[in-house]
């Protein structure tokens, strides 16, 4: 019997009727319901016209996690006073629960996306309800785009909604019709929150750190937990916690283990008799509870008896190392729409008290919306769902944001090393059955080219402990986790099982197990491991290494001298302290994460290979020849056969070594320790200083004699002695004077110009050749003074008058001038009367301008 009592009392039921009529004229809606209102459970019921007098319809309610698919399944049933399965069920990856009668299907986004993949007009539906919009998962948005298309192409009839709590409604209703241009389409609001709810800030105690990487503050989880014990004392009814990760919630946990209530964990891995348990609510009787959860009770589920959310006010988001093909979690703040949507959880069944443990300016400078996941995630699986709609650039997909353009490269660059897209960026046949197996495509490639290896049963079964990764008590041995999870006794040993399960149907329909599965690209490596290790009868933790070394070839690691591991990716890996796997040669990573602030990564799970496992399966980095570079301030030249970074083996070379390699080893040397490298006399540099000199008065054809344009022209200048050079000490034996005179401009004739226009000396009135610096901004001729006498008009060169030191006769500046006409009138006379009594045998005219010019004493000119 239908509950109408309880569906009366959900306030988005005024605004069923003019979503009907927006479906009707329109074919498509945004639905922006506050949470509490019955979004998720009231809506689908009516459109398939199982409540109220609506046509009736199949509709399909897509959700973004599979606790909520159920729940939400179980609560339209118990609405209707039925069982799931019949007018509503649900489907999740491994598990379906509908029959003939089904009307409304709950499903994950990704196993509609597999629907629209398999068959884009989805036969038989009517209605499709994309819920939690605002989420902006990439699964969902990548629904939307798949379905915006399916609209606008072979199914105009099928009916689409978007349903959100706290979105950008305008952005959904211009991205709902962005391909047919029938304009935006309608938004429905619904009105009312629910019941309502009391925000009150409690902002933690001065000296609490931000969140770094996995990292929270104990001291803030502290503050968390004494917001909880605080709020249960003022308020009645159970509390929902919400914390960034299963770590935290643990931790506080432990902070509330004295409680007198009952303290339940409920996040993603948490067993289902535990999940079944939170969303069933206590009985009469029962102790208050205290649930503790992530962010999957964020958004369509009721946690009976809730009428208090203590809110810590972090969240856990992705974040991927593209060049190094390595994930890691980031914890951050919430932005104001998730704090909106949690608030909510407290007003869904009465009216509610929330606690944020931040502070009102804090709450003020809030993000409105959270990243969306396409941004920040790994996209390998997006951009071949992509190549299989068809559209491998994604170009035309209706995407809210569009993929960025470096995840987009690095995620082709993995599809296609495994055989999925050809250089063309096309899905390939064998990348069609990877997108049907329902992992991602790197596991794909594991159960396509493991199975025929090892039996499609243990592949299957080391893929689905890849496919979610075990619990941190299993260790960071896969293969001693997998016989773990076979053991089972826990939530997450029966995921595993069902989920392998899955994967063996998928490969036994492939008839992977006969050996036809072997595709193209990496396929071949599989067949070359069975040959290094012994086929199908292998043990378990050759199997366990084998399969994650072909689904992350990449990380395939080699132990180091001293302590770690580097991949054959280039990136360093280290073991937590006690790992069994320590002392292992080689391992295949199978979950590793990277900090921004750290070059190592954390290795969580790995498997121990052989040599030649390890070549086979990342045989496509396999190379060998030589290698010459400039290292430790030489040249050093080796033959090397490496696995990508990692090297096999080393052979030094010796004369042998080819020169087009050695010679670009010593440009390099220059390149990073200088022109000091080469051997520069006096002429030679005086030579670039003249050189410099008219480059910059008079430009072209005159070359740049600095460093960098020296450099970028090595290879004219120092021409052949460079091809002749082997070593560093080559280099410096080579003269770069006579060198450098290659950079002289003869083919225009002016070379032969530069004595005249930067000569080495000046003739100066004493018959003295006297040696012209260069070396400054102004070129600097430096002579005793008595040299100068009777000469009037400064010395140029180039057209630039140089400057003149006049020299003491010790030899030591007495002035410095240009203008040596002015000096006379004006600065002799002070310079002979402070220096004529000190050097007495050395001539002082009254007036230069008339004296003899001489480098000697007056004695010695009397003698002349």
């Amino acid at each position: 019997m239908i509950r109408n009592d309880a569906l009366d009392r959900l306030p988005v039921r005024h605004a069923v009727p003019e979503l009907l009529t927006a479906l009707e004229e329109r074919g498509t809606a945004v639905l922006a319901a506050p949470p509490g209102t019955g979004k998720t459970t009231l809506v689908p019921l009516a459109l398939a016209g199982l409540i109220g007098d609506g046509p009736r319809r199949r509709v399909l309610v897509a959700e973004p996690r599979r606790m909520a698919v159920r729940a939400a399944a179980r609560r339209m049933a118990w609405l209707l006073g039925q069982e799931v399965g019949g007018a509503v069920g649900f489907s999740v990856r491994g598990e379906r629960r509908t029959g003939p009668a089904t009307r409304v299907e709950v499903v994950t986004t990704g196993v509609l996306l597999q629907r629209l993949q398999r068959d884009p007009e989805l036969p038989g539906v009517d209605v499709v309800l994309l819920d939690e919009c605002h989420e902006r998962q990439l699964d969902a948005d990548t629904a939307m785009a798949f379905l915006v298309d399916v609209r606008a192409t072979v199914r105009p009839d099928l009916c689409l909604i978007a349903a959100s709590a706290t979105g950008d409604t305008g952005a959904w209703a211009d991205l709902l019709t962005v391909l047919d241009s029938t304009g935006p389409a309608p938004v429905v609001r619904a009105t009312g929150e629910g019941h309502g709810c009391r925000v009150l800030f409690a902002a933690p105690p001065p000296g609490v750190r931000p969140a770094h990487g996995t990292r929270v503050d104990p001291a803030l989880l502290r503050h968390v937990a004494a917001t909880v014990r605080l709020a249960l004392e003022r308020h009645e009814g159970d509390l929902l916690c919400f914390l960034p990760g299963t770590g935290e919630i643990a931790r506080t946990a432990g902070m509330l283990a004295d409680l007198d209530a009952e303290v339940l964990q409920l996040h993603g891995r948490a067993p289902a008799a535990v999940q079944d348990a939170v969303l069933k609510g206590r009985g009469p009787g029962d102790a208050r509870r205290v649930v503790l959860t992530t962010s999957v009770a964020e958004s369509s589920l009721t946690v009976p008896g809730v009428r208090i959310v203590v809110d810590s006010g972090l969240a856990r988001e992705p974040r991927t190392d593209h060049a190094r093909g390595l994930g890691s979690l980031a914890t951050v703040p919430v932005s104001a729409a998730v704090a909106t949507q949690r608030a909510g959880r407290a007003g869904r069944e009465g009216f509610g008290t929330v606690y944020r443990c931040w502070s009102e300016i804090d709450d003020a400078r809030q993000a409105r919306f959270p990243s969306p996941e396409i941004r920040v995630a790994n996209l390998t699986a997006f951009a071949l769902r992509a190549a299989c709609w068809g559209d491998p650039e994604a170009a035309g997909l209706a995407l809210l944001d569009s993929p960025p353009a470096g995840a987009m490269a690095a995620a082709r660059s993995v599809l296609t090393a495994i055989g999925a897209v050809g250089e063309d960026g096309r899905v390939s046949e064998r990348g069609v059955r990877m997108s049907r197996i329902g992992v991602h495509p790197r596991l794909a490639r594991a159960l396509l080219d493991g199975a025929p290896e090892v039996g499609a049963r243990r592949a299957a079964e080391v893929v689905a402990l890849l496919s979610e990764e075990p619990p941190r008590v299993y260790g960071d041995d896969l293969a001693a986790a997998w016989r773990a999870a076979r053991r089972g006794g826990d939530g997450y040993g029966a995921r595993w099982k069902s989920e392998a399960r899955r994967l063996e149907r998928s490969a036994a329909e492939a008839d992977l197990g006969s050996g036809t599965g072997a595709g193209t690209g990496a396929g071949t490596g599989a067949g070359a491991a069975r040959g290094a290790s012994g086929g199908a009868g292998r043990a378990d933790d050759a199997v366990a290494g084998l399969v994650t070394a072909l689904a992350f070839p990449e990380r395939v690691a080699r132990a180091r001298e001293g302590s770690g591991f580097l991949m054959v990716s280039g990136t360093g890996a280290a073991l937590a302290e006690g790992s069994a796997l320590r002392e292992a040669s080689w391992l295949a990573v199978a979950v590793a994460d990277r900090t921004a602030q750290n070059a190592t990564a954390r290795v969580r799970l790995a498997a121990v290979v052989d040599e030649d496992v390890a070549r086979a399966a990342a045989g496509h980095l396999l190379s060998s020849g030589e290698e010459v570079r400039w290292e430790d301030g030489d040249v050093v030249a080796r033959s090397v056969s490496r696995l990508g970074a990692v090297e096999l083996a080393v052979r030094p070379l010796r004369e042998d070594a080819d020169p087009g390699l050695v010679r670009a080893a010593l440009l390099d040397g220059l390149g990073r320790e200088g022109l000091g490298l080469l051997r520069w006399s006096r002429e030679a540099s005086e030579l670039r200083q003249r050189l410099g000199f008219l480059h910059r008065v008079l430009g072209a054809p005159w070359p740049d004699v600095a460093d960098g344009p020296l450099l970028d022209r090595a290879e004219e200048w120092l021409e052949p002695e460079l091809s002749r050079a082997r070593r560093r000490a080559d280099l410096g034996r080579l003269d770069a004077g006579q060198a450098l005179g290659r950079l002289l401009p003869w083919a225009t004739g002016e070379a032969a110009r530069l004595d005249e226009l930067a000569p080495e000396r000046i003739e100066v009135p004493s018959g003295s050749r006297i040696r012209v610096d260069y070396g400054g901004e102004q070129p600097v001729l430096a002579v005793k003074l008595q040299e100068m006498f009777g000469l009037a008009e400064t010395p140029r060169v180039a057209g630039v008058p140089v400057l003149v030191h006049l020299l003491s006769p010790a030899g030591r500046p007495a002035a410095v001038t240009a203008d040596l006409a002015s000096f006379w009138r004006s600065g002799y006379p002070s310079v002979r009367a402070e220096l004529r009594g000190r050097y007495p045998k050395h001539p002082w005219p009254e007036d230069p301008g008339a004296a003899e010019p001489t480098r000697h004493t007056s004695a010695r000119l009397r003698r002349g």
